[in-house]
Parts: structure tokens; C-alpha cells; sequence
């Protein structure tokens, strides 16, 4: 363990002081936002890797390192903890973290399970923390434009909602596909869609003796009819996020890789009139065809991460839930679970 040899620089009370936990992939983003943002600061880092300390350390002078997790907990300085490690590590962080007082950030997937979730939720509740789940999807200009529209009625009623995120790798050595992309378009039908689904299915392979699934296909079932369908996949030659969402009313289409037109709306649908002709009573549908105009709605271009980082703050001065709680982590965990245990069972439906 290296001990925590505090730099003492005035530190304003009114900041929440964060430490993170974890730098490799996530958490120089996470860093850089914390120190970036105006009520937060960045106070110490722990990685076990001495090359990841160092560049903490090059590039932030003044915060601590640490190869060792537990001294962030110990640390009274340390006012929150974000947890930017491996999922398997996730729950029994957070639970160290928030009985040692602290606020909790945790990256997504929340937990490996549902029940370990439910288990972090209590312990929040007991003791008057914010738990907070990074799905920071939620908090881009364009996720938030399409809430805006499905909240008002633009769209009319949903029919069905269809996505595809793919690429080539990055492989992941202790998940499949789905807990490393599905989770990034569960995570944004969560918050889109106010229904909550019924049931999951799934199916996918193992491509090139890979140990696991590379390639997924999942479908989200809810009993008003509403179908959501996801397709996520290592092994594409191009990267695709892509989503369609469908109307009574309009048509939306999401496309994360455009530079500027990121969210299209189409005044396009169909009218069915059903008629009733002949002795027989044989019933004809006349379908319509609606063809109307397509318009690109203004977007906020704040990077995503950053109103994470301000939700974050909020919802700790306010003492109350974040946009992204935990009760939403728990919920894309049980679709996820639901997904896998599809998965095993040749993509039978799993009830949730």
C-alpha cells in the first residue's frame, strides 16, 4: 500500500471532493471532468499500476495517488468515490465505499447482478447517500432531444424502437458483447421509454473460437405491444450507432457518427382504414401512406460526461436520487442478466 502523502492546498468548502478510483480507459475522462467542473474537484486517484499513478501525477500535481483503493475510503478529505474498474469489482467497492460514508459514482454496468444491486440501494438508503450510475448516453444533447420529443408527444405512440452498435473490437477478456454494448442502448430505452418490458430474448455465437459472444442479437418484449430490438457485435468492418424509433405521428432517426446532424425527424407514417365488404364480411385494410417533410432538431453540444458530472454534484447537494440512480442501473442489470440467461437457453423468452 503507498501511503497518501497529502499536498495541503486551500481547498473550497462549497466543492464536493472526488476520488476516483481506477485510470486506465474511463477514468482520465472522469478525472478530467471532475477537475473541470465547478463544483467538484478531483482530490486523489488509486490504480495498481505504478506507469497509471505517474501520469495522474504529470498531469495533476496536486492530487494523490495511491495504489491502493481502500486509502480513498479512509481519507476524510474524500467527500465521493467514482469507481472506474472491472464490473466484477464494482459491488464490493461501492459497498466499502458507502459504509465508509462515502458518495458513490460507479461506472456501468452497475453490478454483475441484479441482487447486488439492490444490496448497494439499501445501504444508500440507510445511510443517506447518493448512488449514482454512470449511463452517460442519458446526458448527450441528442438522448435528450428524443426524451424531449417522445415526453411531448411529438412522435405520437411508440411502436417500436431498433438499434445497432457495432465495430471492430475492442474484445473484452471478461464480458460478452452485450454486457459491453447492449448496455449503452438498454441504458437509453430505459430512460426513453417509460413502459417497463416484460420479457428478453436473445441469441448470438462465438465467432472465430472467441470464448465469448462477439456478436448478439437481444429483443426487449413489453406487453403494450411496444418491441425494442438491439444488435451489437465485435466484428463489423465499419462502426455503426445507429437507432430508429417509430411513431404513430413521426419517425426519428439517431445517428451517433454524424458530425452535425446527429438527430433526423420524418413527418413520414402510414393510416390504416379497416373496411368491411361483401356478404361475406371479408374485411379489407387500405393502407395510406404519410409522406411529409424531415427536419434536424438543434442540439446541445455539452459533452455528455460533463452534465453527468453536474447531475452528480446536484443530486448530492440536494440530498435526492440522480437522473441515472441506482434503481435504473438494477433495472438495465436484469435486462442484461435476462439477455445471458437467453442466451444459454437457445434464445428462449425469459420473463422478467
Amino acid at each position: 500500500m503507498t501511503p497518501l502523502t497529502r499536498i495541503e492546498t486551500p481547498k473550497p468548502s462549497s466543492k464536493i471532493r472526488v476520488g476516483v478510483v481506477g485510470y486506465g480507459y474511463w477514468g482520465p475522462n472522469l478525472v478530467r471532468n471532475f477537475s473541470e467542473a465547478r463544483d467538484c474537484q478531483v482530490v486523489a486517484v488509486s490504480d495498481m499500476r505504478p506507469e497509471r499513478r505517474a501520469l495522474v501525477e504529470s498531469r495533476y500535481p496536486s492530487v494523490v495517488t495511491t495504489d491502493d483503493h481502500r486509502d480513498l475510503l479512509n481519507d476524510p478529505n474524500v467527500d465521493a468515490v467514482a469507481i472506474a474498474t472491472p464490473v466484477d469489482t464494482h459491488y464490493p467497492i461501492a459497498l466499502d465505499a458507502l459504509r465508509a460514508g462515502k458518495h458513490v459514482w460507479v461506472e456501468k454496468p452497475m453490478t454483475s447482478n441484479s441482487e447486488q444491486g439492490m444490496r448497494l440501494i439499501d445501504e444508500a438508503d440507510r445511510r443517506n447517500l447518493v448512488l449514482h450510475v454512470d449511463h452517460t448516453f442519458v446526458y448527450g444533447g441528442a438522448v435528450r432531444k428524443i426524451r424531449e420529443l417522445v415526453s411531448s408527444g411529438a412522435l405520437g405512440h411508440i411502436y417500436y424502437y431498433d438499434s445497432v452498435r457495432v465495430n471492430l473490437g475492442l474484445f473484452q477478456q471478461d464480458s460478452n458483447v452485450i454486457w459491453d454494448l447492449a448496455v449503452h442502448d438498454l441504458s437509453i430505452m430505459d430512460h426513453l421509454i417509460d413502459a417497463r418490458p416484460v420479457a428478453v430474448s436473445a441469441d448470438g455465437s462465438c465467432i472465430a473460437g472467441y470464448e465469448h459472444e462477439n456478436i448478439a442479437y437481444i429483443t426487449v418484449h413489453f406487453d403494450t405491444g411496444f418491441l425494442a430490438h438491439f444488435h451489437v457485435n465485435w466484428l463489423a468492418p465499419v462502426k455503426i450507432r445507429h437507432m430508429l424509433l417509430g411513431g404513430t405521428q413521426r419517425m426519428l432517426v439517431f445517428n451517433d457518427m454524424e458530425p452535425s446532424e446527429k438527430v433526423l425527424i420524418y413527418d413520414k407514417g402510414i393510416d390504416l382504414n379497416l373496411h368491411v365488404q361483401d356478404d361475406h364480411a371479408r374485411q379489407q385494410i387500405l393502407v395510406s401512406y404519410r409522406t411529409g417533410d424531415m427536419y434536424a432538431p438543434r442540439l446541445d453540444r455539452t459533452e455528455a460526461l460533463a452534465g453527468v458530472v453536474g447531475e452528480f454534484a446536484r443530486a448530492i447537494a440536494g440530498r435526492r436520487a440522480p437522473l441515472t440512480d441506482a434503481a435504473s442501473g438494477v433495472r438495465v442489470v436484469s435486462l442484461l442478466e435476462a439477455a445471458e440467461r437467453s442466451l444459454r437457453s437457445e434464445g428462449r423468452r425469459m420473463s422478467l
